[in-house]
């Protein structure tokens, strides 16, 4: 069983995947595999950007999503007809051009937002995983792994990524889908501020901040730098409290912290004497 393992930490942002795939099925006909892709308004694998936090504490991370090839996939049971989505021997989700009705049933059960709609063509279309490729022999990856210049995305054979599997997430995991489309490293929430010293008018280093509570899985502790900085990366969603402790200033202390819908950037955070 095919499977795509996506390492976000290596992804750079550089929309190859994207431009491939483009490449790959605008204006060409796979059938039975797949209708030609409209040259605007689909991105059957599309690039997704994400800016967290506020400046100057930003981060930015970038999350290739085809569709998500599920075990489960919701988009199967709420179509009306029988063999238009079928899920092939090896993994991959395929909508038949020859079958879809175009009545978009797969278009509002895909929550992952991965099935588009062509109405030129009165079609449901989505990643195929490339599969007219695979199935010349030729080819052993679909095109947006082939084209990934840092190798972020792998696609392969599942007994070939059991190390990756064990430690990767799937997206909407709650959601039950099974998906066949594993991340690496995903970015978590991150608390982040710069210590300062408001009388003398510089920063404060190695002032001592300790972070606890659920969103921190118990307690972390961080020392600010020599821009008086400090970060806390890979926190939980939910609620903490953060100690801020130097040598001659008096403790500072921030309560009910939530991570739950956002990163946090507390800014300058002045220590009184």
């Amino acid at each position: 069983m095919k499977v795509f393992v996506i390492d976000v930490g290596i992804c750079n942002g550089c929309y190859s995947c994207q431009i491939a795939c483009k490449d790959e099925h605008v204006g060409n006909d796979w059938s039975p595999i797949a209708k030609p892709q409209p040259d605007t308004g689909q991105f059957w694998l599309r690039q997704r950007e994400f800016i967290r936090g506020t400046v100057p504490k930003v981060q930015m991370h970038f999350l290739p999503t085809p569709c998500q090839h599920c075990d489960e996939a919701p988009c199967m049971p709420a179509c009306p007809v029988d063999g238009a989505i079928y899920k092939r021997d090896d993994g991959l989700v395929i909508i038949d051009p020859d079958k879809c009705t175009g009545c978009q049933a797969c278009v509002d059960a895909c929550p992952y937002d991965a099935i588009f709609f062509n109405e030129s063509l009165n079609l449901a279309q989505k990643c195929t995983g490339c599969a007219h490729l695979l199935d010349g022999g030729e080819w052993k990856i679909p095109r947006c792994a082939d084209s990934c210049p840092t190798e972020a995305i792998k696609f392969g054979e599942e007994s070939e990524f059991k190390a990756e599997i064990a430690r990767a997430e799937v997206l909407k995991p709650e959601l039950g889908a099974k998906p066949r489309v594993y991340y690496l490293n995903v970015p978590k929430k991150f608390i982040a501020g710069t210590v300062y010293d408001p009388i003398e008018k510089e920063v404060v280093i190695g002032a001592t901040c300790t972070l606890s509570g659920p969103a921190a899985g118990g307690e972390l502790t961080a020392t600010t730098d020599n821009f008086g900085d400090f970060w806390f990366h890979g926190l939980a969603e939910g609620s903490c409290s953060l100690a801020i402790e130097a040598k001659g200033f008096a403790a500072k202390k921030f309560a009910d912290l939530s991570t739950t819908e956002k990163d946090l950037n507390l800014g300058d955070i002045p220590l009184a004497r």
